[in-house]
């Protein structure tokens, strides 16, 4: 592909693409092109996901195979017309302006960045100190991604016998999310410590399998059940972004009957099949919003 720039016409915005056919997935020859037109293309499922909440940005602009690095404060030579939300910094308490990704043309604009990775807050701009889910992030031990599902399932049970709806995702990396919808009524700390008292319940039904021990040492082989990103200013991996990984895995929300397939892996999904998937079933998570409950209610359940 040329690498002439050209000027793409998004909903009466323009995002000039610059270097289009430079290789961002050397081997796999997947160029700049290809990862803007993945995200215009995916961004009817992903803009459910992530409009109205901060973005941290993963950015490779030399390739997968260069470091890359997060980016959190929106850079002054962004367009205006892309949206941004102000974060009050806990260290500091100064506001820094976060893209708010809630248009195609803003994706599209990332994409052209080097933005492979994008990560999203638990919380909406009307209230970033509330947050409206409930995240456990299970990350395997050396590749077991049989434990992770058999830790999802564990959760997923939990709050089913109360009957609460709870959303796996794999991470498109190495493990899966489980998220449970809130409503925005409680601070982030309280969150937080009833998601931690729930993943040792989990990790205290099988001990020899889970754990809630950060320290890699202690683990033992075991899944760490995370809980930790119930915190301000911590986030997820958006659904349907691509990981900087051989192939462009994509992270996926499912059904909990996908998840129950002894052949799913975390990586199965990349940016060259996701759409014939897309083409023949729905998003799982497209009605999440409806199903939430307060942590109030959810404490009383559980």
């Amino acid at each position: 592909m040329s690498n002439k720039e050209k000027t793409l016409d998004i909903q009466g915005r323009k995002v000039v693409l610059s270097k289009p056919g430079k290789e961002i997935f050397p081997g796999d020859g997947i160029t700049k092109a290809d990862i803007v037109d993945y995200y215009r293309r995916i961004w009817p499922h992903a803009s459910r996901h992530a409009s109205g909440r901060p973005m941290v940005l993963q950015r490779f602009p030399d390739g997968i195979t260069e470091e890359g690095f997060y980016q959190k404060k929106t850079p002054d030579y962004f367009p205006g017309w892309i949206e941004t939300i102000g974060v009050k910094l806990k260290e500091n308490g100064t506001v820094d302006p976060y893209v708010n990704c809630n248009s195609e043309a803003t994706i599209a604009y990332l994409a052209n960045q080097g933005c492979i990775t994008l990560h999203l807050w638990l919380s909406k701009k009307e209230d970033l100190n509330k947050p409206d889910r409930m995240i456990f992030d299970l990350d395997p031990p050396k590749g077991d991604f049989e434990m992770v599902r058999k830790a999802a399932f564990a959760i997923h049970s939990l709050f089913d016998e109360a009957g609460i709806h709870a959303y796996p995702m794999v991470t498109g990396s190495k493990g899966m999310h489980v998220v449970i919808p809130i409503k925005p009524t409680e601070a982030f700390d309280e969150v937080r410590k009833f998601a931690r008292k729930v993943a040792e319940k989990v990790a205290a039904s099988e001990p020899e399998h889970f754990t809630t021990e950060t320290s890699k040492d202690k683990r033992k082989g075991r899944v760490f059940i995370d809980y930790l990103r119930n915190s301000y200013g911590q986030t997820a991996v958006m659904p349907y972004s691509l990981r900087a990984i051989k192939d462009a895995p994509v992270a996926v929300p499912l059904s909990w009957d996908e998840a129950k397939n002894h052949s799913l892996d975390p990586q199965k999904y990349t940016m060259h099949n996701i759409f014939r998937r897309m083409a023949r079933k729905k998003d799982p998570w497209r009605n999440m919003h409806k199903n939430a409950v307060p942590l109030k209610e959810i404490r009383s359940l559980l």
